[in-house]
């Protein structure tokens, strides 16, 4: 077979959440641009429309939903609202996500610092939103007997890293588990779950903090290539798990980190 053939996604319908931006935008953006109908889901409605129109000028297919990951009520409407549009739903990226603040590193992200209320709504987007997220999906896969989700941890989710806040390593871990446990559920009804674990990527989340040259040093440092990746660089990846290319795949999350966890 053909790579144009492995990699098509002509007909099939997607959505992302946290997809205004950063990481979300770049993978609604490789989806549209291999055929598929992609929602766009996420909080920023400004941001949605601009990232819609990045995507209908490309060429590829773009409807948008404003949605609080942490209110599952709309997030199950907007998911109803799309597979019923589309009468089927293929792909789900649970990409959005927030930050919880810096890591051990400083004394503002060490354990006695940490704020009950933002551990609280990190828990709720992170891993409760991705549950969510997940199960929305599924109960219209399930149907259908295929599909491909995908949830969106990090590398704080498979090492410890001081950079970043308890509750996010945490909660990223916790994606990691979620991933096993839907896909030995899902199993059988040809629904694939799959995680990516991004490293060090250049996006606007904990306030691009990332940008800040000091923090781009310590973050580079962990990186055996020495750098930061760009948004575009998860683009191949999560093609490939949303596309028949991926088809026997399911309950593993993959890190592109730069070899950090390889260290």
């Amino acid at each position: 077979m053909k790579a144009d053939r492995m990699f098509d996604l002509s007909g099939r319908v997607a959505f992302v959440t946290g997809a205004a931006s950063g990481l979300g935008l770049a993978m609604a953006e490789v989806l549209a641009a291999n055929g598929a109908a992609v929602a766009l889901l996420d909080i920023d409605e400004a941001g949605l429309a601009a990232a819609a129109e990045r995507i209908g000028a490309a060429g590829g297919k773009a409807e948008t939903f404003v949605v609080d990951i942490g209110d599952p009520d709309r997030l199950n409407a907007a998911v109803d609202v799309i597979a019923a549009r589309h009468r089927r739903l293929d792909i789900a990226i649970a990409n959005a996500g927030m930050s919880a603040g810096p890591g051990y590193s400083v004394p503002a992200g060490r354990m006695e610092n940490v704020e009950r209320e933002r551990w609280q709504r990190v828990l709720d987007i992170n891993l409760t939103g991705t549950f969510e997220t997940i199960r929305a999906a599924a109960r219209h896969m399930i149907p259908l007997r295929e599909g491909r989700i995908i949830a969106v941890s990090s590398i704080a989710g498979l090492m410890a890293e001081e950079m970043v806040g308890y509750a996010y390593a945490a909660t990223k871990a916790g994606v990691v588990n979620l991933v096993r446990q839907a896909a030995m559920e899902l199993a059988e009804h040809n629904v694939l779950v799959t995680g990516i674990a991004p490293g060090p990527f250049r996006t606007n989340i904990g306030g691009g903090r990332i940008n800040d040259p000091e923090v781009a040093k310590a973050f580079e440092a962990i990186v055996p290539l020495k750098r930061i990746a760009h948004v575009d660089e998860l683009k191949g990846l999560a093609l490939l798990l949303a596309s028949p290319a991926s088809s026997f795949m399911t309950g593993i999350t993959i890190p592109i980190d730069g070899g950090a966890t390889a260290d």
